[in-house]
């Protein structure tokens, strides 16, 4: 049995949400999509890469195929439009075919999936960002990371990467009951370490729905200097 929840919250500096989300147990969908900021229409960018997913997995497209088509689509949308400035955009998403068993996770960009198991929480995706390949080269740690001033420029991005040279990636598992998978915006792992991120995750007193709600409140608490968008789904 699948519990899930789900929110977006514009936070406290920006006018406008960008981010775009998913979420549909009856598909076996969950996505999170960030609409650069600093490019025109990151909005209509992340909502051409949610539906375009939910088109492509609803016709029985693998996961992974689908993120390379939005990011055709996306693409072939900002050519028609003659934009000065080309419409971006992060995703990932999450893959529970019949409700349970295996899941895939696959991902563009600096929007992130977590696992939580056996009392741990896990990243599974790894940032497409400039200074995660300055942590990968040892020239900064993971905590200078968090304060960097170039933190947000991602190195792939569905609308903005050539086809030819967009990297998906993907993590495929298997779903047992207690494990949870959370999928989120950079705006709450901006503002909320993944302790508490994790402290919060645990708590088993708490609904999918209302963890969820306490994560954006944490991000909104932290400063909520960018748009926050998070869902948890829950193996009972």
């Amino acid at each position: 049995m699948i519990e899930y929840g789900h929110s977006t919250h514009v936070g406290l500096r920006r006018e406008h949400n960008e981010d775009t989300y998913y979420a549909d147990g009856e598909l076996g969908l969950w996505l999170v999509a960030d609409g650069m900021g600093g490019h025109e229409h990151g909005e209509v960018a992340s909502a051409l890469a949610r539906d375009t997913l939910v088109r492509e997995v609803g016709k029985g497209v693998e996961l992974v195929q689908a993120i390379q088509l939005a990011d055709e689509e996306i693409i072939r949308h900002s050519t028609r439009r003659s934009e000065s400035l080309p419409m971006g955009t992060t995703i990932a998403a999450l893959r529970i075919p019949n409700g349970a068993g295996d899941f895939e996770v696959a991902w563009v960009g600096d929007s992130r999936v977590y696992v939580w198991s056996d009392g741990t929480l896990k990243q599974l995706s790894q940032d497409h960002s400039y200074v995660q390949e300055l942590v990968d080269q040892g020239a900064i740690t993971s905590e200078q990371a968090r304060s960097h001033p170039h933190r947000n420029v991602v190195t792939q991005a569905l609308g903005v990467t050539d086809p030819q040279a967009l990297r998906v990636e993907s993590v495929r598992g298997v779903l047992r009951p207690g494990m949870q998978l959370l999928l989120c915006s950079d705006g709450l792992t901006e503002e909320v370490k993944d302790a508490a991120i994790a402290a919060i995750v645990a708590r088993q007193d708490l609904s999918a729905q209302e963890c969820v709600d306490h994560l954006v409140i944490a991000a909104l608490d932290g400063g909520g200097s960018d748009n926050v968008t998070v869902i948890l789904v829950r193996a009972r």
